[in-house]
Parts: structure tokens; sequence; C-alpha cells
């Protein structure tokens, strides 16, 4: 049944679609694709508050607004250097809008990668058969929309036994004087014993208000390692939705780190994480600081199907003024996961008292032969430690930020990269506030 049937981008979306704008030019099998992809999105709209799943994270105002849609913007100038991080040299691939901007990227010249455009999938036979097989199945309608009305997005390929020289920088710009909404479908493939680190920024260059609905597919084949890093610090004009679908083979390795900072107005990240074969390790880890309206939703599934796997997932909130932080993780552990290792823990810090977090910490286990523990605490600055600290001469300004650092550590002390580290604790320190 449609539940927005009154939404404005609802109601923009269902008249390009059925103009045939989306599929003008696409071959089979991306048409059909596309249109049972859009049936989907139409049997159930865009969630409401009434969804389980949604009931902390109301998307109604974000709908009701008239957006640009199909916005190319292919010679526009941006700027990029707010995404730069000291001592990192990676190569850097920047989206406007979700256009995959050759012009203002690096060339990778490293043998056994390729990198292009979503729009040039139907060319390459190993991206097309991975293309949609795997975030699609879920049922977040989303998804569906972005499979049925995707404009842009990247294709990473990397070969087996390649061990990239440096990282990968996307950098995701918003950029736009009008109000416009982006769909962005991205693909990363890494073959058999393949090592690689991909960042992505988020950053905002214009002042138009932006929607921008995300899509990611990871595959990672038997014994890949991936270091997967989230930098959110877009302005407060623009909100996302993002989802991330990981399928891994067996002895793969995905750590994932997902940051986000004062700025974007809304953002809600899906992050499901399928241990689909034997000895796969997954590593999710979270920082989240909120400031004045802003709210954050991070939702994680981690899927044991297969025995000998283990995760760990560790995230951390850190709200203040009146923000909104939410974090929703799953992890299940099917009947045939026997000898799984899994641990998951959601800890809160709450300055002021006009914050608000809500945590739900899920566990659901069919298996009986498995070590599985979860947990979460909610608390606010330790008066006796800043006691402590100002007595002996430290500013109550710097004490604040000490404890805040010392509450990030346990997650910020995982990175791999000790520059990213270095520019996380900067963003820590500079979007505190200290008077509530």
């Amino acid at each position: 049944m449609i539940t927005q049937v009154s939404s404005s981008l609802y109601h923009q979306l269902t008249t390009v679609f059925d103009d045939g704008l989306a599929i003008k030019g696409d071959l089979e099998p991306l048409a059909s694709l596309r249109r049972n992809a859009f049936a989907r999105f139409q049997e159930t709209g865009f969630p409401t508050l009434k969804d389980e799943d949604w009931k902390y994270t109301n998307l109604q105002p974000l709908l009701s607004k008239n957006y640009l849609l199909r916005d190319n913007l292919p010679g526009k100038s941006v700027s990029i250097e707010k995404a730069f991080i000291k001592g990192l040299n990676p190569y850097k691939l920047v989206l406007v809008n979700g256009h995959f901007r050759t012009d203002l990227s690096d060339v990778v010249d490293e043998q056994g990668v390729s990198i292009y455009s979503i729009e040039d999938i139907h060319q390459h036979k190993l991206s097309l058969r991975h293309f949609a097989q795997y975030a699609d199945k879920t049922d977040n309608p989303l998804v569906a929309l972005n499979t049925a009305l995707h404009e842009g997005g990247l294709v990473i390929e990397i070969e087996k036994n390649i061990t990239l020289r440096r990282s990968i920088q996307i950098i995701h710009v918003a950029s736009s004087s009008e109000t416009i909404f982006n769909q962005t479908r991205n693909l990363y493939l890494l073959g058999n014993n393949t090592k690689a680190e991909i960042l992505e920024s988020f950053i905002t260059d214009d002042i138009g208000l932006s929607l921008n609905n995300t899509v990611s597919e990871v595959v990672l084949e038997e014994n890949a390692h991936l270091q997967h890093y989230y930098l959110q610090t877009a302005n407060s004009q623009s909100s996302y939705l993002n989802h991330t679908e990981i399928h891994q083979k067996k002895h793969s390795l995905y750590n994932n780190y997902n940051c986000t900072f004062p700025g974007s107005a809304f953002i809600r990240n899906n992050i499901n994480v399928r241990l689909d074969d034997s000895a796969v390790e997954s590593h999710l880890y979270g920082i989240t600081l909120t400031a004045e309206d802003q709210l954050v939703d991070n939702h994680t599934i981690v899927d044991h199907r297969k025995p000998h796997c283990e995760s760990y997932e560790w995230y951390k909130n850190i709200t203040q003024n009146t923000s909104t932080a939410v974090f929703n993780g799953k992890i299940f552990v099917r009947e045939d996961a026997q000898k799984t290792n899994a641990f998951q823990q959601n800890n809160n810090m709450l300055i002021g008292e006009k914050s608000t977090i809500f945590s739900k910490p899920q566990l659901e286990i069919f298996a009986d032969d498995v070590k599985c523990s979860h947990g979460c605490t909610m608390g606010q600055f330790d008066d006796d430690a800043l006691f402590y600290l100002r007595a002996r001469g430290i500013s109550e300004e710097k004490a604040r930020v000490l404890l805040v650092h010392a509450f990030a550590f346990d997650v910020t002390e995982k990175f791999s990269s000790e520059p990213i580290r270095e520019y996380v604790d900067h963003l820590i320190e500079e979007g505190l506030i200290i008077e509530q």
C-alpha cells in the first residue's frame, strides 16, 4: 500500500519514472531492474514513523519539498579543499551531486584497478553481474527507489592479488543553488587476496538544500581486506540517506569507520554486513558528535550466516544542544553459524540536558555453540573527573575536550590510518560546544 501519496517528492519521482526518463537509453537487464525496483518502491512508499526501524526518524519534513531532479551540473566548478586531510596522499575521486567528475579527479595509475562511472556498467560483465544483487534483497524502500532512479555513481574494480599503494578518497560534493534530490549508486569489487583503503568524505559547496539518497554495494572475495571510512562533514543544508551493503567471502576482512560531526541536518546510515562464508571477520566502529538540531541515525546489521566467523561493533554517540542521535544495532546468528564470536557495544554521552539519544542493541541467536555479547551505557560528564582536572590547573574548556577525547578513544584507537585518526580527533575538538 502506498503511504505517501500526498508527498510532493513521491509525485515528482512517479512522474519522472512514468515519463520514461529513468530508463531512457538503458539496455536490458538494467531497464528491467529499474522497472521491478520502482514497482517494489510503489508497494510501500517512503518509510513513516509507523515503521519500527524509523520510529525515531521522521522523513516527512524532507519529503514535502519541491526538488530539482536529474540535475547533471556537468560544468560546474566546485571546491574540494575542505575534504583534504593533512598527512594523507590518496587518489581523489570526486562526485558532484553523485556524478563522477573525471576533470576534478586523480588518475589511479595502478595495475589491476578499474574506475568508471556507474552509467558505463553495462560495458563490464563482472560489475554487471554483481549490480543490485545484495542491497536490493533488503526491505529498505529507499534502496528500491535508488535502483530505479539512480543517476550517477562510481564503480571500483580491483583485480585479485592487488595491494593498493595509496588509499582512495571519494569526495561526495553536494553543490547547487537550487533544492535538489540526488540519487547515487556505487559498487566496489575487491578480488581474491586484495587489500585496499577507501575513504569517503561528504561535503557541501553551495547554498542550496540537498537530499542525497546513496546506495553502495561492497563485495569482498576470498581473503580480500578493506579499510572503509565515512567522514561526514557536510553543512546543515545537506541531508543524507545512506545504505551500505557488504557481502563477504571466506577469510575476508571488512573494517568500517563511520564518523559524523556537527553540520548536516539529517543523516540516516544503514550499514549491513553479510558474513556469507566461513572464517570471515568484520569490524564496525562509529563516532557521532552532534550539535544544534541535528539528527543522526545509525542502523547496523551484522548477519552471521556461516560458522567460524567473528564480528566486533563499537559505536559511541556524543550529543549537544537539542540534537538527537539514534543507534540500532542488530546481530543475527543463523542456525548454521556455529562457533560464531560476536560483540556489540554502544556508549553514549549527553552534554547538556536538552539532547536526546535512542539506543536499541539487538541480538538474535539461532545457533547453540556461539560466544555473543552486547551492551549499552548512557551518561554525562563525570563531575569528579572534571573537578580533578580543573584542580590541577587545566581550564574547563580544555578539561572537557580531554574528557571527550578519552570517551572516544576506545573507538578512534582502532583506526588503521594515523592521519585519519588525527583528523577525527581535530574534528571532535572543533565540534565541541563548551557552553550548554
